[in-house]
């Protein structure tokens, strides 16, 4: 599997550094924003970013993990849930028409029958992964068909017009495989990482990190992984999906914004697959899972916020945006000091 990816402009963000400079208020004052602007400067090649069009993309996939009780929930929420993201009752539905963004839904293994609704893209691989406590979740060539719908999606969403991408996903039980992932990426101790998830108490996070100990003991035996074994035996289709579309995004000059533990997840491998990825990749937030911001460390990537969310669904990306734009506005409409007629210091 190989990726081209683009590098940033790096003479555009110095003239939108200059620009930034000369804008009616002390140098820097104001703080990220100004940062915020001129990432985005190098890469639409312009000193003055236009604003975005913002794609949000939402995997929903099962995980065979589930059965072990790793979550508050019952994995018959994942079904139940894509009737929500379809129908507009979902946060990240309501997110979506807030910031006015391109929004689509997909199904790439969700156990149960498939939705007859519409809005739902079916490209569903298996009802569901195995479990990746005593097997591999999935085979080579399915971890190989998710990252293609990744693609193909992020190819839409781009064609289409999106210019910022938003992956979010749905899945009960993908905070264990996101954390075994995690985990196996970065070396990390799974007592770090593994977390609350859907609202675990202690007991019930305990079983889940027992669980994710089983998973990784497993495969700890075998030779060094590659990026695409990892999401066989580790993986959700969603994840695989989320990898693919970063990696498509990246590929396609576009950037994508991260949102939570998950999405983190299939960020690291994106980057394992093709490191360049890392430069189209913007952190919206860290979450309160336990382990994101470790995670977000390993990226080297500085969330914007943190409100202590952990939905998931890609609803803390979304909600990064008007503060990107915001950012982009004040870069753009903003008077210098000599388009005001005001001495400069």
């Amino acid at each position: 599997m190989s990726f081209t990816i683009p590098s940033p402009d790096v003479a555009f963000y110095e003239s939108a550094r200059a620009r930034q400079d000369q804008l009616i208020k002390p140098t820097g004052a104001l703080g990220r924003l100004e940062d915020i602007a001129c990432w985005f400067a190098a890469r639409q090649r312009r000193t003055i970013p236009s604003a975005l069009t913002p794609g949000i993309t939402v995997f929903a996939a099962d995980h065979g993990v589930a059965q072990h009780n790793v979550s508050a929930y019952p994995a018959s929420v994942t079904q139940a849930m894509l009737s929500t993201l379809s129908n507009g009752q979902a946060a990240i539905a309501v997110l979506a028409r807030d910031i006015n963004a391109m929004y689509a839904v997909v199904d790439v293994g969700v156990a149960g029958e498939p939705s007859k609704t519409q809005n739902i893209h079916n490209e569903r691989i298996a009802t569901g992964t195995a479990d990746l406590s005593t097997q591999a979740a999935m085979t080579i060539a399915q971890a190989e068909q998710a990252i293609a719908i990744g693609r193909q999606h992020a190819t839409q969403m781009i064609n289409g017009g999106a210019d910022l991408l938003i992956a979010g996903e749905v899945g009960i039980g993908n905070t264990t495989s996101a954390a075994c992932l995690i985990a196996a990426t970065t070396q990390l101790d799974a007592g770090v990482l593994v977390g609350n998830g859907t609202g675990l108490d202690a007991k019930g996070r305990a079983h889940k990190l027992t669980i994710v100990r089983r998973a990784l003991s497993r495969v700890a035996s075998t030779q060094t992984l590659s990026s695409i074994q990892l999401l066989s035996e580790l993986g959700g289709f969603e994840i695989a999906a989320m990898t693919g579309y970063y990696l498509q995004a990246s590929s396609m000059g576009v950037p994508v914004l991260l949102d939570g533990y998950i999405s983190t997840a299939a960020a690291l491998l994106a980057t394992r697959i093709e490191p360049m990825t890392r430069e189209w990749m913007l952190a919206a937030h860290q979450s309160a899972e336990l382990g994101h911001a470790l995670a977000l460390e390993h990226l080297r990537l500085r969330p914007l916020f943190n409100l202590n969310m952990r939905l998931g669904e890609g609803s803390g990306a979304a909600i990064a945006v008007p503060l990107i734009q915001t950012a982009l506005r004040l870069h753009r409409e903003m008077a210098t000091f000599a388009e005001a007629g005001v001495p400069g210091a």
